[in-house]
């Protein structure tokens, strides 16, 4: 079975598009929707479904109407609305070297402190100002926390963990 850090979220299903059950991906970067796969996999209930792709169609530099297979009508279609589209991290590092340098790369990396405290787990990157923030989740709450290699102690990509040197006061609740 796939664990979640062995993948990184490229974007969400949106609606169904015509008759033949065709659902449009909205990607959240260029670059991923460029990402050549076999597959996706869907987030159903907390766990990577793997849906294989039978026609890819752009529709912008963002989106594109997918054919999934055993998936025949507007019907089947409209039962996978609104779905965090993942593919093997694998994948995007092999084939763009520009991704390769980008903090997505750490979503699902789990975040300690110095002494080894659980801060938190990457669930996005902010990266919409010069200020890149990753955007922790940790027992429902959301933290955002600056993504500078200033921060950086360690990181450690066999277990997807990173380690950094906080200022005082950052995570404080």
């Amino acid at each position: 079975m796939i664990s979640e850090k062995d993948i990184i979220k490229i974007g969400s299903t949106q609606k169904p598009y015509g008759i033949k059950g065709e659902i449009v991906i909205l990607f959240s970067r260029e670059e991923f929707a460029e990402a050549d796969s076999e597959y996706y996999f869907l987030m159903i209930d907390g766990i990577p479904v793997p849906f294989f792709i039978e026609e890819f169609t752009f529709t912008t530099d963002r989106s594109a109407r997918i054919k999934f297979e055993d998936i025949e009508d507007e019907k089947d279609a409209s039962k996978y609305l609104n779905l965090d589209v993942y593919v093997p991290r694998s994948i995007l590092t092999e084939e763009n070297p520009e991704i390769e340098e980008s903090w997505h790369l750490f979503v699902g990396y789990d975040i300690v402190d110095q002494s080894g405290n659980m801060i938190g787990t990457i669930s996005d990157v902010d990266d919409s100002t010069l200020n890149v923030l990753f955007i922790l989740s940790k027992d429902d709450k959301e933290l955002l926390i600056p993504a500078t290699e200033d921060f950086i102690i360690m990181i450690d990509d066999e277990n997807k963990v990173i380690e950094m040197n906080l200022p005082e006061g950052l995570i404080d609740s």
